[in-house]
């Protein structure tokens, strides 16, 4: 079977499934993306290291893009008296959105097909089918579960694999530069910024602002900061959004409660340092994540495979959670998304 006549079957149109997708058809694959939101997907998550997976993935899928984010000369620590510790490390910050909308616009649109939600999964022979909610059903060669940390895929292969909380939440925050005033600005401003205290961190760097811009003034600051919650007594109400509906991993901007909103700031005021204080007092729309842990013991299953946050799940410390080791159950290095698919079946 020649490469053109394969076609695969990516459930998740994210990151995870963009890349795959884009990585697939650059080797002559038939690709098609099914994303179970019917909307655009915008915003998830907010800044990102950029890592070297990411650029070989853009190269060897053709995407051409002049600057991927914005260049960090170096780390600050900020310490509680003040002073500053400097380190010289030079790392691309780049967002979500770039990186999304920059394989959206590579991916065509005919291909890519939203409000679809996998319900079923077939395998027969060399052949596997998706079964979707509205009753339609698709075949092809392989199907990739690329659905991220509620995957219906790993849930109809592996029930008793489900994302695990690792005992704190991921406050996240997005300012653009001009809302900044301008001594803090300077400090924050081409640089990786961290300030660190028992049981807890907080960090900060520039990314892309809206439409992607890279022009100084356009940008925006990205933080995350880390704060400890017990699972049974504290999490649940953290976890409720202002509509009172309880959420399972996360709470986008704009639908934290009024009530969480107001004790993470006070919390802020009373151990965060002054520059810090000031970025997440001008921050308009906090959002909070919970940190999971989630390993599965195979991703590849006959004719499907499982990629990204529904296989793997790395705690995002410093934002480096893509460049991390992650190992298999017999502790053998889990292959990146470009080994996998070089080692697809041969028809």
């Amino acid at each position: 079977m020649n490469a053109t006549d394969r076609r695969a079957i990516v459930i998740g149109g994210s990151l995870a499934g963009l890349f795959t997708g884009t990585l697939l058809r650059s080797i002559g694959w038939q690709v098609d993306i099914y994303e179970r939101s019917p909307h655009l997907l915008d915003s998830r998550g907010g800044g990102i290291v950029l890592q070297l997976d990411v650029i070989e993935a853009f190269q060897r899928a053709g995407i051409l893009q002049d600057k991927l984010g914005v260049m960090a000369q170096e780390r600050y620590y900020l310490k509680r008296d003040g002073s500053i510790q400097r380190m010289p490390m030079h790392q691309t910050l780049t967002s979500w959105n770039l990186l999304y909308a920059s394989m959206r616009r590579q991916f065509p649109d005919e291909h890519y097909h939203q409000g679809k939600c996998l319900s079923e999964i077939e395998q027969n022979g060399n052949q596997v089918t998706a079964i979707f909610v509205d009753g339609t059903r698709e075949t092809g060669d392989l199907l990739v579960g690329a659905d991220g940390p509620n995957s219906t895929i790993r849930q109809l292969l592996l029930p008793n694999y489900t994302p695990q909380y690792a005992g704190y939440v991921g406050y996240r925050g997005l300012v653009d530069e001009w809302e900044l005033d301008r001594e803090t600005a300077a400090i924050f401003t081409e640089r990786f910024v961290f300030f660190q205290f028992p049981n807890s961190h907080i960090l900060q760097y520039v990314i892309p602002g809206e439409n992607e811009s890279l022009v100084p003034g356009e940008r925006r600051f990205n933080w995350v900061w880390y704060v400890n919650y017990d699972e049974t007594t504290e999490l649940p109400y953290i976890l409720t959004d202002k509509h009172g509906k309880r959420r399972d991993f996360s709470i986008p901007p704009g639908l934290i409660a009024p009530s969480v909103e107001q004790e993470m700031r006070s919390y802020a005021n009373r151990v965060l340092v002054t520059p810090f204080q000031k970025l997440v007092a001008a921050t308009k729309e906090p959002f909070v994540q919970a940190i999971l842990d989630l390993g599965v013991p195979q991703m590849t299953f006959d004719r499907i495979a499982l990629l990204g946050d529904a296989a793997f799940i790395p705690r995002p410390h410093t934002a480096a959670s893509t460049s991390k080791l992650e190992f298999r159950l017999n502790h053998e290095k889990r292959p990146s998304t470009a080994e996998l698919i070089t080692d697809l079946p041969k028809g």
